[in-house]
């Protein structure tokens, strides 16, 4: 029988997710210190604009290992996944305004000239871009608005993560194992989507308990 982890009681749930938000939240306001008092190394803002992006890919691959944990650990965490979501979304956010307010002082002609001559920016942007819709509707209001349509949108999460793992590995001057990490995973976690319906219908069969079908 597998060791889980002993389920959180359910009054408890809210409150965990408020943490979790205050949580992920810690790394940004931590760097944003460093930068401010001259505790980050090298270009401060480019240093603070690295660190915001890397989190933001850390909160992409743990959205999308939720599922994962639940199919083959019978982890169930979905009730932070949204949390986890938006904080991708937050990071990604102040990722973007970093560049644009503190890196490039709002040059709009400059950003744009980035954004068309140079690949990896382009990709971020595109993957900004893609985030948003799903940003706005992680809400349950939405959920029930758009009904199945809601899935089909959310599931471009998917490109998103791959975007921002090849954004990363191209906005380094060399490609080590760091970024090679996070192509790894965010490519097993898209291989594991292509074999999750088999693998869940052999659990099944072979006795295990129902999963859910909602990815």
């Amino acid at each position: 029988m597998a060791l889980l982890p002993p389920a959180l009681p359910r009054k408890y749930h809210a409150a965990s997710i408020w943490l979790l938000y205050a949580a992920g939240l810690a790394p940004a306001a931590y760097g944003f210190w460093l930068g401010a008092t001259g505790g980050l190394p090298g270009n401060p803002v480019k240093e603070f604009e690295h660190l915001l992006g890397l989190w933001a890919l850390r909160f992409l691959v743990a959205t999308l290992a939720i599922t994962p944990l639940r199919d083959l650990a019978g982890i169930n965490w979905i009730r932070y996944r949204r949390a986890l979501g938006l904080l991708a979304f937050w990071y990604v956010l102040m990722h973007f305004l970093t560049y644009m307010v503190l890196d490039q002082y709002l040059n709009f002609q400059a950003i744009l000239i980035d954004i068309a001559k140079r690949p990896f920016i382009t990709i971020g942007m595109a993957a900004f871009v893609f985030l948003i819709p799903l940003a706005l509707t992680s809400n349950n209001w939405s959920i029930r608005r758009l009904g199945p349509r809601w899935v089909k949108l959310h599931r471009l999460v998917y490109v998103i993560a791959a975007a921002g793992a090849l954004h990363f590995a191209m906005s380094v001057k060399v490609v080590g194992l760091e970024p090679w990490t996070y192509i790894g995973l965010v490519a097993l976690l898209l291989a594991w989507r292509l074999v999750r319906t088999p693998f869940n219908r052999w659990k099944r069969g072979a006795g295990g308990r129902p999963q859910f079908n909602r990815a």
